[in-house]
């Protein structure tokens, strides 16, 4: 890899850093491309993305950026899953970990803050964006149908008791 190469990658990997809402640094070692491809596959259904990069590469890249921190856990063979939902690549990446043991979750960072495997699995037991715009959509919801029902209520009630006046006056 030439340096024109190199100042692109880190250029990319700048992006990838000051852009995503999390990114995920695992080690992958013993991985195979089936697996790797799997994994990657994943990612993408929920908008994320895998990169496998050099570390040196990254903590150049890293430099400046709010999660500069993040560079101390960037040894040995590591990749970087990420998403512009802050939590979409820490679900994928947690539950991945759980069905394949070759894939070891280190830590990564949400912003500024630096996590570690604890923290990216807490961040994964977290509502992703569209389960939060679904839950508050249906706390709008929920009072106009409640408004509804309480107004359709008490014609439906004296519908009812008309008609068992009415069963009792012809009986």
């Amino acid at each position: 890899m030439d340096r024109a190469q190199k100042e692109k990658v880190v250029e990319e990997l700048g992006q990838i850093f000051a852009s995503s809402g999390v990114v995920v640094v695992a080690h992958y070692a013993g991985m195979t491309v089936k697996q790797m491809q799997d994994l990657r596959a994943k990612m993408r259904e929920v908008g994320g993305s895998v990169r496998v990069a050099k570390n040196t590469l990254a903590k150049i890249a890293l430099e400046g950026k709010s999660s500069a921190k993040m560079a101390d856990i960037l040894s040995g063979m590591t990749m970087l899953a990420y998403s512009e939902d802050p939590v979409a690549a820490a679900k994928v990446s947690e539950a991945y970990a759980k069905t394949n043991d070759k894939f070891v979750i280190l830590g990564g960072a949400m912003g500024s803050e630096v996590l570690d495997p604890a923290g990216v699995k807490t961040v994964a037991s977290m509502p992703s964006r569209e389960e939060l715009i679904a839950q508050i959509v249906g706390c709008i919801g929920a009072p106009a149908s409640n408004i509804a029902g309480a107004i359709g209520a008490p014609a439906s009630n004296i519908a009812s008791i008309l008609t068992t006046i009415e069963e009792k006056a012809a009986a």
